[in-house]
């Protein structure tokens, strides 16, 4: 029995050593295009100009009997079953498949964005950021309100005070909060200096800036773009169900809908929490869709019924530069409560988040539940 992973991310490192450990007979492959496990909920920090860890997957999978294969997934045969690699001269061969592919920054759904635009959605893209505010970047417009925009915007400001950073958003500036989440986002930005301008749509993205749907400018000479993810093409291509969006479709167990052998986990699959919502695409949804496709997995080849995914948010942590944050509890179907938590005590709450997430990628455990 053969079980290939792809994507080495938060969902699939933990997929692989999860598997290896709860089957018995199975052979575990992992692929991934670097050999460096990426911290994503980072980058944001990287492109500030602060040094991230180097983390290698080889180190990571120290202990395991998983095998680690470094390339570009470029296809995949479902009727072959088999994976086409952009560096190997043949192709490799599962009985089990996990897809976990990730997703990357949009940036092909407005002009302009993908010549003028940077993220930090990616290593490169977050290097590319940093090298590019280091060498004299003067006004930063962030377009995207969501977690990933306020992180960047709030980042940059804080540690170039003489930056012009402005927000621009297509909704309500902080919509997704309670009373109390938004108020503290308010006193922020104010503090930090960040314009925001909300419920206006880019048209166009250019060297200069933006040009908004209403006909207004945005003068800008750094663009990030936080905005609107997408998920890789190849599982559509294999002839997988998927949403229209590209994310593959499973079950309560994370299994493919039209291919029973395949499971899809982390933002590349459209999976549903106990409340039925769909998931969003986060680290916080990828490591249980990790865990309960890794249980499914070891239960049907011990021939057992496996247990559904059963998951609910329960916050929703911010970083506001390094010394404030925002926490945001939450109902089980992502919808805020009245509760925050912020200031110092929040930002020294998220990095306990983010460590005890990197202690999982060495350590991950089945809850049991």
């Amino acid at each position: 029995m053969h079980i290939v992973v792809l994507g080495g991310g938060y969902a699939g490192l933990a997929a692989a050593k999860l598997i290896d450990r709860w089957t018995d007979d199975a052979r575990v492959t992992l692929v991934n295009e670097r050999d460096r496990f990426v911290e994503r909920v980072l980058l944001h920090q990287l492109a500030a100009g602060q040094r991230l860890r180097d983390r290698s997957l080889r180190d990571l999978l120290k202990g395991t009997d998983v095998s680690l294969v470094v390339d570009r997934v470029v296809g995949i045969d479902a009727d072959a079953r088999t994976v086409r690699l952009a560096g190997a001269q043949s192709d490799l061969h599962y009985d089990l498949l996990v897809y976990a592919l990730g997703s990357r920054a949009d940036l092909d759904t407005v002009p302009g964005a993908a010549e003028h635009a940077h993220t930090v959605a990616d290593l490169d893209g977050a290097q590319r950021l940093r090298d590019r505010l280091r060498d004299g970047a003067e006004t930063v417009a962030v377009v995207g309100g969501g977690l990933t925009g306020l992180e960047v915007a709030t980042e940059i400001a804080e540690t170039y005070p003489g930056m012009k950073v402005e927000m621009v958003t297509g909704g309500e500036f902080g919509a997704t909060l309670s009373e109390k989440g938004r108020a503290h986002l308010h006193r922020t930005f104010d503090r930090l200096g960040i314009d925001v301008r909300d419920r206006v749509r880019v048209a166009k993205v250019g060297p200069d800036g933006l040009v908004l749907e209403d006909g207004g400018l945005v003068r800008a000479d750094t663009v990030v773009w936080s905005t609107g993810f997408r998920v890789p093409d190849l599982a559509r291509q294999a002839g997988f169900a998927v949403k229209a969006d590209g994310r593959m479709v499973v079950d309560d167990t994370l299994r493919s809908t039209s291919h029973p052998e395949v499971y899809g986990i982390g933002d590349a699959a459209a999976a549903r929490g106990s409340s039925g919502q769909e998931l969003r695409m986060a680290c916080a949804s990828g490591l249980p869709t990790a865990q309960a496709a890794a249980r499914a997995i070891a239960a049907r080849l011990a021939g057992k019924e496996p247990r559904p995914l059963k998951f609910g948010y329960y916050q929703q942590c911010i970083s506001l530069g390094r010394k404030d944050g925002l926490i945001q509890f939450v109902h089980a179907d992502d919808s805020p409560r009245k509760a925050v938590l912020t200031g110092r005590l929040a930002a020294r709450y998220k990095d306990t988040v983010i460590r005890t997430v990197a202690l999982f990628q060495r350590h991950p455990t089945i809850p049991v539940s």
